[in-house]
């Protein structure tokens, strides 16, 4: 039962938070939205008290529940380990942990978490960010376009249940990366079970380290135990010695599997005090759950601290696509503060690019900020009363703000090139000016042409210049970010 009832609330999970990721309307996040919030390091960076005392308490009573049930990565490695027992039963052996492994990879974390502009970097060891980028990219195009064949369908019947949605290649980097997390992810599950888990994962080395501490543990009957070893054969995690009659809590992630398994109803999910076994044996103390300890709580404080489908001109002629402008500052969402807050807090999940509805919102390339989101306009700008990027973002690198807040927030000032600019080559062209949502645009006549000039203390930076410029491949407006966002 144990176990039937933590496979239903995993694949509740995952399929909410999966979807989560693929709503494109905006409808999701509105209920579903705390999903993301309780993934453990969107909490610490956000610094969500309340969320980080409930994860604690429960591993603390349960063990690494988290990673069993809340944790998408974790998850859909079950799922891959699913199918590679059924290739070959009985398919795992216990292991020694790999303390040093571990130890390693949460350093490395902590450190790329600390170095600015590798926070990036950092989130292809993190699950919950690791998970974003493979739905994101991989899932989303594949939705998207089954979304439109029902739209076209419906269509057809004179049925408007279903509307077409723009899907477009967001990041070339972004699918390749996903694609290679996804082949290493699912040939370790499929091989090893939770391998990931217990090696590369700081949220699982953290999460283990205050498991051995938990109030319900899985517990070996050495009267009933026959020592046949089909309890460890069973165990993802390769952390059940049949031969000692003993688990390594640290790497239990709680599945239930070897409970199942069981036919002499050795194993059982019991208090602690009921242990068959002392965790000190021989009068010798495992001294690494101390060192660990401080490691684990460096962790979390430097992270608490670093707390257009295919266009035509009149329908005949194709117009060219725009190309992105190099600019000097990346300009950053309204809400997220200025671009040192959003690059400490973020952690490249890529949650806001898959709920950003006009397109501006894309995993960066550049290694300053790797992975994480950036604004660009060729696709669509801004608008100043979309505000769905803060409301999903779950670390507080874009703090929740209203429409009325974000228009009065200056994230970027429009710069004009007039090598670009058609109405400085004669046309006559004012499309800048016109559609402009604030104003900050007006034309002027300058040696005997009508030419747009910008009121940079007006301008909010919102990109509706740049991306309905019909100059090609080049915007005769560029929007250059600030670093410290303003209220106007």
């Amino acid at each position: 039962m144990l176990r039937k009832l933590r496979i239903a609330f995993a694949v509740v999970f995952l399929a909410l938070i999966t979807l989560l990721f693929l709503d494109f309307t905006g409808t999701v996040s509105g209920f579903l939205g705390w999903l993301a919030k309780v993934q453990f390091v969107p909490a610490v960076l956000a610094v969500n008290i309340g969320v980080l005392v409930f994860l604690v308490l429960l591993t603390l009573l349960f063990g690494r529940v988290y990673c069993s049930v809340i944790c998408p990565l974790g998850v859909m490695q079950d799922v891959f380990a699913w199918f590679g027992k059924k290739f070959k039963k009985n398919r795992y052996s216990f292991s020694k942990e790999k303390k040093t492994v571990r130890c390693v990879f949460l350093g490395l974390y902590v450190v790329l978490m600390i170095v600015p502009g590798l926070a990036g970097i950092a989130a292809l060891l993190e699950p919950y960010s690791s998970f974003g980028l493979i739905v994101s990219s991989l899932l989303s195009p594949i939705y998207g376009q089954c979304n439109n064949l029902l739209a076209s369908v419906a269509e057809a019947n004179d049925s408007y249940l279903f509307y077409e949605n723009d899907v477009w290649v967001k990041s070339a980097l972004g699918i390749a990366l996903a694609l290679a997390l996804l082949g290493v992810l699912s040939f370790l599950a499929w091989r090893g079970g939770r391998t990931y888990c217990n090696t590369v994962c700081p949220v699982g080395t953290i999460l283990g380290y205050l498991s051995k501490f938990s109030w319900f543990k899985i517990v070996i009957d050495t009267e009933k135990c026959n020592s046949c070893g089909l309890c460890a054969k069973n165990c993802k995690a390769s952390c059940i010695n049949s031969k000692e009659h003993s688990v390594d809590y640290s790497r239990c992630v709680a599945c239930m599997d070897c409970i199942d398994k069981c036919n002499k109803g050795a194993i059982r999910f019991v208090h602690k005090a009921q242990t068959c076994q002392s965790e000190v044996a021989d009068g010798v103390v495992d001294d690494s759950r101390r060192k660990f300890i401080a490691v684990s709580a460096m962790a979390v404080s430097a992270a608490a601290v670093k707390a257009q489908s295919k266009k035509l001109d009149g329908g005949l002629a194709v117009i060219e696509d725009k190309k992105v402008p190099v600019r000097e500052v990346s300009p950053k969402p309204a809400g997220s503060l200025s671009v040192r807050n959003f690059a400490s807090r973020c952690t490249a999940c890529q949650l806001c690019v898959s709920a950003c509805p006009n397109g501006v919102l894309r995993p960066s390339a550049s290694l300053d900020s790797f992975m994480q989101p950036e604004m660009s306009f060729e696709r669509g700008y801004c608008r100043p009363e979309c505000v769905k990027c803060s409301e999903v973002c779950p670390t507080g690198a874009i703090k929740p703000i209203s429409v009325v807040e974000k228009s009065s927030i200056q994230i970027g000032v429009a710069v004009w090139h007039k090598d670009n600019c058609l109405a400085n080559k004669g046309e006559k062209c004012d499309n800048c000016a016109r559609h402009c949502p604030v104003g900050a645009i007006a034309m002027i006549d300058y040696e005997g042409k009508r030419i747009p000039t910008v009121n940079a203390e007006m301008c909010i930076g919102c990109g509706a210049c740049e991306n309905l410029c019909p100059s090609r491949p080049l915007s005769g407006m560029c929007i250059e970010g600030v670093e410290e966002h303003r209220v106007l």
